[in-house]
């Protein structure tokens, strides 16, 4: 409770200052006026995450953070490499241009913690997104966004359990990742029963056919939760064409999933509202630049779970085409 009162709080103002900025963009900055969507910041931001180049989910991280780039007056450059060693390269490269302030996804922490200690060495700040939570503070952010994927986990087993469902297959679609980890372990304890699937998900059709098989060959599997939307949309087809009767639930949207949601084919999505996982971090590294201010006091900033459901699906739909859930 302390932790939702704490994220509230501190959601609110910037969700303030983003839509003051949306007032002013369109209109001149005043001589001096260093306001949000002004121009006025001009810093030189970089955001490097582990997100594949046009994946849709990192699409919409990508959208927030150029997004906070035009209301603060900074310029965003964005970058992504799975592989942790490229990811690190990409890292030392925006170290040695200098930048202004350091966005960083840690889906593989300990690979990436040199790199991220040299640039708090050299003075620059930086905020983890998304992954590696637990190692953000150790490695010298000055704080996280995102959702804490343990108790994503849990809230997601909790509802599948509500809806009877007693064996869980989770799908883990990225070797290596320990937020994926993390939500499967949290729906363990909330669930009971949980069977971890790795599949390749960065090959779709072979992830359908390794669901596809798994539901063939283990009947009592009555639940399934993906932790991808790419992955969800194939698992539909899997769940379909192995006949089984599994109840589907998934982290996170594109359109396709508030569709699936709508039809009744997805029971629900886990929303970490990765859109704020790119804008806030622009937001909070201004801040910090511009006026040494800190979020967060040692805690991370929280942007989820929240649940799509058929109940809110079509007011998530519009949002979701234009690219900003």
């Amino acid at each position: 409770m302390r932790k939702r009162l704490l994220v509230a709080a501190l959601v609110a103002p910037l969700a303030l200052v983003a839509a003051c900025s949306e007032t002013t963009n369109n209109a001149p900055a005043a001589e001096g006026d260093s306001g949000g969507g002004s121009g006025g910041y001009g810093y030189n931001i970089a955001v490097v995450t582990h997100g594949a180049p046009g994946d849709a989910f990192w699409s919409v991280v990508k959208a927030g953070a150029e997004k906070a780039g035009k209301d603060m007056g900074d310029k965003v450059s964005y970058q992504s490499d799975g592989d942790p060693q490229k990811q690190s390269q990409l890292i030392d490269a925006a170290v040695n241009q200098k930048v202004d302030g350091l966005v960083v996804s840690m889906a593989n922490p300990d690979a990436l913690k040199s790199s991220i200690e040299k640039a708090v060495a050299a003075g620059i700040p930086v905020i983890t997104i998304n992954s590696g939570q637990d190692k953000s503070v150790l490695f010298g952010a000055i704080t996280h966004v995102g959702q804490d994927e343990g108790i994503a986990g849990q809230g997601a087993g909790q509802r599948l359990k509500g809806e009877g469902v007693t064996k869980l297959l989770c799908v883990v679609h990225e070797s290596g990742n320990i937020g994926l980890e993390q939500r499967c372990a949290g729906a363990k304890q909330a669930l009971g029963q949980v069977e971890n699937l790795q599949v390749n998900g960065t090959d779709l059709q072979s992830a359908q056919s390794t669901i596809k098989a798994k539901l063939q060959s283990d009947k009592s599997i009555d639940g399934v939760l993906t932790l991808n939307p790419g992955v969800a949309a194939v698992a539909v087809t899997a769940v379909a064409d192995s006949g089984s009767s599994a109840k589907l639930a998934t982290f996170d949207l594109n359109s396709d999933v508030v569709t699936a949601i709508t039809s009744g084919k997805i029971d629900f999505a886990v929303d970490q509202q990765q859109y704020q996982q790119g804008y806030l971090p622009v937001v909070l590294l201004t801040q910090y630049k511009s006026n040494l201010n800190t979020v967060g006091g040692g805690r991370p900033v929280l942007t989820g779970p929240g649940f799509v459901t058929k109940d809110n699906a079509a007011k998530v739909a519009d949002l979701a085409k234009a690219g900003t859930r």
